[in-house]
């Protein structure tokens, strides 16, 4: 407010406006009125920048790592490469370089590197989706009950009000805050654009533009209702259908992996496991011109759990490929898989 009678007295804004016009701005006085409107655009412009980009998340890093699944790999990542670096350094120094070919130790950074880096990714994306699906589920009943009461005489705001008393699982809270916004005064247009926005799925942003522009057009808003309704439970339907026709083929891939492990168990505890033996004896005997070299039993062991931990990574991600259509969502099963195969080739073979 100072700022503001300031400029009014020095532009002659009091005066009366029959007056002339005031008298031209002296050097000084401009100069003191353009340092004040920099001042204001800093402080503007400082305030966008906290806003977006890394100012936002240097104001709510917790916010933003959750925000989207993706966003979490801005910590992950550099843990995961502080943990191995660090591990690889320490070993060479305790042990030497000969640590990279004589045991597995490395192998184990780097496995608990990956994990590092992927599990917080599969935890939120998991839980994501889950709260989108509970969205998305109970919208159609939501828009129906809507259409229903709107048909019976009710208005708009009235039928939200009704509504939001009932019980639409994790859905409820949005649209009690749909109906604080319509008491407050918020147009029914806007709050449902508001309501779209919270809610956070495509789905949810199609119905809502949908039933926004019928509304804002003038027709009858208790058939686009219905027709949003039939609409959300027609996709939720088959996406629910997608994932149980899919779900043979992700059984495919862990049992795939599954088979494999057990091969290489077998194949190792029996026949690489005999014809050491038998190597060694020959050595031992002289004899290994005729039938055959050492075999380094921990080498094979050591490639076959880079094969099967390589391929437990990868089958996860064709896993959630095939079965819920992202390769991000296979990130759990690759966690999985490769804690399997790691546990199996440290502790049983």
């Amino acid at each position: 407010m100072a700022f503001n009678d300031r400029l009014k007295g020095i532009l002659g804004k009091e005066k009366d406006p029959l007056s002339q016009a005031p008298p031209p701005l002296s050097k000084s006085e401009m100069d003191s009125v353009e340092k004040e409107l920099s001042d204001i655009s800093g402080r503007l412009d400082t305030e966008r920048k906290s806003r977006e980009g890394i100012g936002r998340f240097l104001k709510h890093p917790l916010k933003v790592l959750v925000e989207k699944p993706e966003n979490i790999l801005i910590v992950c990542v550099p843990l995961s490469l502080i943990v191995f670096v660090g591990g690889f350094i320490s070993m060479v120094k305790m042990y030497g370089i000969s640590v990279l070919f004589n045991s597995t130790v490395i192998d184990d950074f780097a496995v608990a590197a990956v994990l590092i880096s992927i599990i917080p990714v599969a935890v939120l994306d998991f839980r994501e989706q889950s709260r989108m699906r509970n969205l998305e589920t109970a919208l159609p009943n939501f828009f129906r009950d809507l259409a229903g009461m709107n048909d019976s005489g009710m208005t708009l705001p009235n039928a939200v009000h009704l509504v939001a008393g009932a019980e639409y699982g994790t859905l409820s809270p949005h649209i009690r805050k749909l109906d604080n916004e319509m008491s407050w005064g918020v147009g029914f247009v806007e709050a449902l654009y508001r309501f779209g926005k919270s809610l956070g799925t495509p789905l949810a942003d199609r119905s809502v533009d949908l039933i926004a522009k019928a509304s804002k057009a003038g027709g009858d808003i208790s058939e686009v209702l219905r027709a949003a309704a039939n609409d959300t439970f027609e996709v939720v339907n088959l996406a629910q259908e997608r994932r149980n026709n899919m779900l043979i083929y992700v059984i495919i891939v862990i049992v795939s992996f599954t088979v494999f492990l057990f091969v290489i168990a077998v194949l190792v505890s029996s026949f690489l496991s005999t014809m050491a033996t038998a190597g060694t004896a020959a050595q031992v005997t002289a004899a290994s011109s005729k039938f055959m070299g050492r075999i380094d039993l921990p080498a094979y062991k050591r490639l076959f759990s880079h094969a099967a931990m390589i391929q437990g990574f990868f089958s996860g991600l064709c896993a959630g490929q095939m079965g819920e259509g992202r390769v991000i969502a296979g990130l759990k099963y690759s966690a999985i898989m490769l804690i399997v195969a790691w546990v199996t080739f440290r502790f049983f073979i």
